[in-house]
């Protein structure tokens, strides 16, 4: 499983690392040290936490990306026997991309996974970052 120090969380989640430190400090969110110290957390626990937080974002607020580009975390993948559906949490923004199954396993897409979702008009592309 993939784990991300808090400086990657915080890129993820599109926060400071300064908060993303005070909600580990908090217990918001859980870490534990790697094998060279360094504090991480689980990508699991990651993607869990950031649909928590996506819930609590000022709907009202603007947000753009450069050149329709969203990195962030997957949150869900539901394969099925040809299609597949993968949900990625980018800071506010939730988006949903059908592809097929077979793109799924090419990419090595999973739960808790750091991925990029591009969009063009009305498709949202995955690609593992």
């Amino acid at each position: 499983m993939q784990s991300y120090t808090i400086g990657q969380a915080a890129r993820l989640l599109g926060v400071s690392p300064d908060t993303a430190r005070r909600w580990a400090d908090a217990g918001r969110v859980a870490t534990h040290r790697d094998e060279s110290g360094r504090r991480v957390i689980d990508g699991k626990s990651l993607a869990e936490f950031s649909v928590e937080i996506a819930q609590g974002y000022d709907d009202d607020a603007s947000y753009t990306s450069a050149r329709n580009a969203f990195p962030g975390i997957v949150t869900a993948i539901k394969l099925g026997d040809v299609a597949a559906q993968v949900t990625l949490q980018a800071g506010p923004h939730r988006l949903v991309s059908l592809l097929t199954r077979e793109a799924v396993e090419e990419l090595g897409l999973e739960v808790g996974m750091q991925a990029t979702a591009r969009v063009k008009s009305t498709s949202v592309h995955i690609d593992r970052t």
